[in-house]
């Protein structure tokens, strides 16, 4: 399946400060209401024994092996360190969104955490209804004005430049294809999906004008976005992403990056069926450590610092110094990266690495532009 929306831009996010953060999660419905008062973004915090964080996934699930786990589990390890039990809910579907949020207002959360662009709006209206209640979303600046503000006072924006470290791995990706074609595709063409396929594309370009190369990029034209690219249409390990992956691997692309919570489980069995010598990336997790079925697949993940970045806002908020100040990660953060290369790394150029680390410091540097929606 194809759509060709990009998906809407958010606006002035580039006027947010940098550094790294933030996630979402999984477990039972809420159960019984706790005695405590929820927290204030304004007053007095609970001590962290009333504590009681919550969260509520997207519709990749909790054991997508990817974006949603990986914000569980670091809600479960901030939540043990400050001994005390989490809440968090699982959407199956988008009609999830909203009253799962609510159910966690009704259950005495004290902060409650979203997980990803599409709850943005659920997210906005829980928010603007319970002023006494912290939020934080995950790869969403919480701006659905459009006006460079987010749009509630007791929210924390958690974002990702993740086009640095995609523009890595679509340079590695470039260097290492046999065939001179590697290709990307999405679940659903949001900004937090089409920033990893932009900068997976212009690290191939990259590798291009450097070396005198013509390697071809398919699924994504970071210059012409509005013509769309290659969506699946959901977060789903299903027949459609397996049917996308192996259009691609058809047209000759032998390294491939799919982007969208378990999708990449499709590409590896599209893989697998071809009989063909093709590479999968990760997205957001290390999928060689999370999904060990296709280890021998993995060419490297590009990573978010998502478990990292939950554990600190929890940890923080836990201990009465919740604050709303916006975060993204980058490299010079290192709130994202690129995985190692596994079993790969015998097969790669012997001077790969040296000149990804010096990409690396000319994107800190800023010797090296890597255009997205957060760097404009």
């Amino acid at each position: 399946m194809k759509i060709t929306s990009r998906g809407r831009v958010l606006s002035g996010i580039a006027l947010i400060g940098t550094s790294a953060l933030l996630l979402a999660g999984c477990a039972a419905a809420p159960e019984e209401e706790p005695e405590s008062p929820s927290s204030s973004a304004g007053a007095e915090e609970p001590a962290a024994s009333d504590f009681l964080p919550c969260m509520v996934s997207d519709m990749g699930g909790f054991d997508d092996k990817s974006f949603n786990q990986l914000g569980y589990e670091g809600l479960v390890e901030a939540a043990s360190a400050l001994g005390v039990e989490p809440n968090a809910v699982e959407s199956k579907d988008e009609t999830a969104y909203a009253p799962n949020i609510d159910s966690l207002v009704a259950a005495g959360c004290d902060l409650i955490v979203t997980v990803g662009f599409a709850l943005s709006e659920a997210t906005v209206t829980a928010a603007l209804a319970n002023p006494d209640i912290n939020f934080a979303i995950i790869d969403d600046a919480a701006d659905n004005d459009f006006d460079g503000k987010v749009d509630a006072p007791n929210i924390k924006p958690i974002l990702f430049d993740t086009s640095q470290a995609a523009f890595l791995a679509g340079y590695a990706s470039a260097s290492y294809t046999k065939t001179g074609t590697i290709g990307t595709f999405g679940g659903i063409g949001y900004p937090t999906v089409t920033i990893f396929m932009d900068g997976f594309t212009q690290g191939a370009l990259y590798y291009n004008e450097q070396k005198d190369a013509k390697v071809k990029v398919l699924g994504w034209d970071p210059k012409d976005p509005e013509k769309g690219g290659t969506f699946t249409g959901d977060f789903v390990a299903n027949e459609d992403a397996k049917t996308v992956a192996a259009n691609l691997i058809d047209a000759g692309a032998d390294v491939i990056l799919p982007v969208g919570g378990p999708i990449f489980q499709s590409a590896g069995a599209a893989i697998e069926d071809s009989k063909k010598d093709v590479a999968l990336l990760g997205a957001d997790a290390d999928v060689y450590d999370t999904f060990p079925t296709y280890d021998s697949l993995y060419f490297t993940s590009v990573l978010k610092g998502i478990h990292e970045a939950v554990n600190d806002v929890v940890t923080t908020a836990g201990n009465g110094e919740f604050d709303t100040t916006p975060y993204i990660g980058t490299l010079e953060n290192k709130g994202v990266g690129i995985a190692p290369f596994h079993d790969f790394e015998s097969k790669v150029n012997p001077d790969l690495q040296g000149e990804l680390d010096e990409i690396t410091a000319g994107i800190i540097s800023g010797d090296i532009t890597v255009t997205s929606y957060l760097a404009g």
